[in-house]
């Protein structure tokens, strides 16, 4: 099985992944669908089902957490990100470029 959804942390200060950031995937409805742990290439490869009804969900990144553990201050205790899933789309790839004072993301493929 392949998910449908999938994403990759990468901590943009350290210039390399960020393994152990503890990540959701929620509905509109604010339930929860999966949730994981970026592996040691900051990635969770399989978050969520196999296909997803059309419609909005979101990721939700711990970032508090992971630099915590780091001793490091950060402003944003947690990045959530919001996306649209179409029908007849097989995949969304939701990176996530971080650091303790800026975020980024993109369409992956």
């Amino acid at each position: 099985m392949t998910s449908h959804v999938t994403t990759h942390v990468l901590d943009t200060v350290r210039g390399g992944p960020a393994p152990g950031i503890r990540v959701t995937l929620s509905g509109a409805d604010g339930g929860t669908i999966a949730s994981g742990v970026t592996d040691d290439d900051g990635r969770v490869a399989q978050l969520g089902p196999e296909r997803l009804e059309p419609g909005v969900y979101r990721v939700s990144f711990a970032t508090g957490e992971y630099f915590g553990r780091q001793d490091v201050r950060t402003f944003y205790p947690s990045v959530t990100i919001d996306f649209v899933v179409e029908e007849g789309e097989d995949h969304y790839h939701v990176p996530c470029l971080l650091s303790p004072f800026a975020y980024s993301t993109y369409r992956g493929s």
